[in-house]
């Protein structure tokens, strides 16, 4: 199984301007993906990095890994990883570079789900991960992707298999979704958000980031 982290560097995480300057949402997507890579390793998995485009050596060294494998394609999301499922023949993981809630326990479970096709949905209508084990099929992240996917997996003639996982739904992408990746993130997350000077804020409701 190839297992494929979608990344961009130069301009990452735009929704989260708001609250974090352009440098800092920088860092906070390096700290992410080495989250992510980290937890892939866990579970003896090689991660690829599919970049927009050629990774710099602050990110390089922010992956705990220089020799990571590194696919250079400045396409959109969609013909950039369906460009992968075309090229190869073998069963293609694609996991979203801002799972940095991801563990390897629902990483495993992902990976070990049998089906054609499986999707860890995401909140609001995305796909946060896939296994394609079907030759036919292609991915499509516009909009509300879990609709396509599963529109694209009928219209192939072939079953779609559901992860319903908090850690693998939560993706860290709007301000609101910053608390989950302090309380539950892995440890370079953390750290970025702590460096920034984040901190929980305790109310009657819910808890919430502030700094």
């Amino acid at each position: 199984m190839q297992v494929v982290v979608p990344f961009a560097d130069e301009s990452p995480k735009s929704r989260l301007a708001p609250v974090l300057e352009r440098e800092e949402r920088r860092r906070l997507a390096r700290a992410m993906i080495a989250d992510v890579c980290s937890t892939l390793r866990a579970v003896g998995r090689d991660p690829t990095i599919l970049a927009t485009e050629p990774l710099s050596a602050s990110t390089l060294n922010a992956l705990d890994d220089p020799e990571v494998n590194v696919i250079v394609d400045d396409q959109a999301l969609s013909p950039a990883v369906n460009a992968v499922l075309e090229s190869v023949d073998h069963t293609v993981a694609i996991v979203m570079a801002d799972l940095a809630l991801a563990t390897p326990a629902a990483l495993e479970t992902l990976f070990e789900t049998p089906g054609d096709v499986v999707v860890a949905p995401g909140r609001g209508g995305g796909t946060n991960a896939l296994v394609v084990r079907h030759p036919e099929f292609r991915t499509d992240y516009h909009g509300a992707s879990i609709l396509d996917h599963r529109e694209q997996a009928r219209e192939i003639g072939t079953t779609l298999e559901t992860v319903d996982s908090f850690r693998l739904a939560t993706d860290i992408d709007e301000p609101a979704d910053l608390v989950e990746g302090w309380l539950h993130g892995g440890g370079h997350t953390r750290a970025a958000l702590e460096a920034f000077g984040f901190d929980l804020e305790m109310t009657e409701g819910r808890v919430r980031l502030v700094r």
